[in-house]
């Protein structure tokens, strides 16, 4: 089966998603600007001058509740945009710094859940992420004497929440098409990912400042655990274009909002080469599948109907890989053909 997926870009912002039409969006992955940190500082004060001010006057606890109020903004349209029994995941990373002379960490994380309670959606289990680094000026504090060094923050957050309960309605042949294998369940709906590093933007000096580590594995994973084909995405933090690139290798439509046009020439460069990118990922998939059965020592009963290799579920037996590839762009708008994968 073959069919094609759009992709738009906004350059607005997002607390106010005007292009999007209430429920319409089936799933949003995000990583907002991270309150506290300070790379982000600049980014927020634009929105609300008083948060500069609490930060001159050096009170740490106004900055952080003055950040989140602006978050907030955004929170509340996706409540708008979400359909009933819709998913929003976050990736968010709590902050530590010393403002003044008291160095206190910041909980992202537990603000951000609170916000979304108290707006009603339910609260799934999250995702740790975990990223170590090897540098070794991480530590912080009185080195190797106690008691004032401070543990280094090595994960990020991935919130999960939901509109109201379990999904009912969708068209059964792209849910079964999009079934991902069963060892990529036991990986994904693990609560720690390792081994996903951070990406590297290939940012020009002129929007290094609002890079982050955001590899595309993680909307990828994101997606296809919380969404099925030809559902409709929306990241209103879209940065360099992770989620919409991960939305179009997994035959997602998607929405993407930034406040900066200038990293459309990233998005662009990416999508360019969007073929390749496809092939590589489902390739890989399916190779990973394949050493999976061939280390494991469990008898296989099923067999993939399109692929005709073992499976270990009956669910995996109509998995469809689609091919991806870039057949229009207009203004910020991008149509993405998607074929149906053979395996060769």
């Amino acid at each position: 089966m073959e069919y094609s997926t759009n992709h738009s870009v906004i350059h607005s912002d997002a607390r106010n998603l005007s292009a999007v039409q209430d429920e319409s969006v089936d799933l949003v992955v995000t990583s907002p600007p991270y309150p506290m940190i300070e790379m982000w500082d600049g980014i927020f004060s634009s929105l609300n001058g008083n948060i500069q001010e609490a930060l001159n006057a050096k009170d740490g606890d106004k900055a952080f509740e003055l950040m989140h109020s602006e978050l907030q903004c955004v929170w509340e349209e996706i409540n708008r945009v979400i359909k009933p029994n819709g998913i929003v995941c976050i990736n968010i990373g709590d902050a530590t710094r010393k403002i003044g002379e008291e160095f206190q960490l910041y909980p992202n994380h537990a603000r951000i859940i609170e916000d979304f309670r108290d707006i009603g959606f339910s609260t799934l289990p999250d995702i740790l992420w975990r990223k170590p680094t090897n540098k070794s000026s991480k530590f912080m504090g009185s080195g190797m004497i106690p008691p004032n060094a401070y543990v280094t923050l090595e994960h990020e957050y991935i919130l999960v929440f939901r509109k109201g309960g379990t999904r009912t309605h969708y068209n059964k042949q792209d849910r079964y098409e999009s079934a991902y294998f069963w060892e990529e369940r036991n990986e994904w709906f693990s609560d720690v990912w390792s081994g996903l590093t951070g990406a590297e933007q290939n940012l020009t000096d002129a929007n290094r400042d609002r890079s982050a580590a955001f590899p595309v594995e993680i909307p990828r994973r994101l997606i296809q655990m919380y969404s099925i084909q030809k559902d409709t995405v929306l990241d209103p933090f879209l940065g360099t274009g992770t989620t919409t690139l991960a939305a179009a290798l997994t035959g997602r439509n998607s929405i993407g909002y930034d406040i900066d046009e200038s990293l459309l020439d990233l998005l662009n460069n990416r999508l360019e080469n969007l073929s390749s990118i496809s092939k590589s990922y489902i390739e890989n998939r399916i190779d990973s599948h394949k050493k999976f059965v061939e280390d494991s020592d469990r008898e296989f009963k099923y067999t993939s109907e399109k692929y005709g290799f073992p499976v270990t579920t009956n669910y995996e037996t109509d998995i469809c890989f689609h091919h991806s590839e870039l057949i229009e762009t207009i203004d910020d708008t991008f149509k993405i053909h998607h074929s149906e994968y053979r395996n060769k």
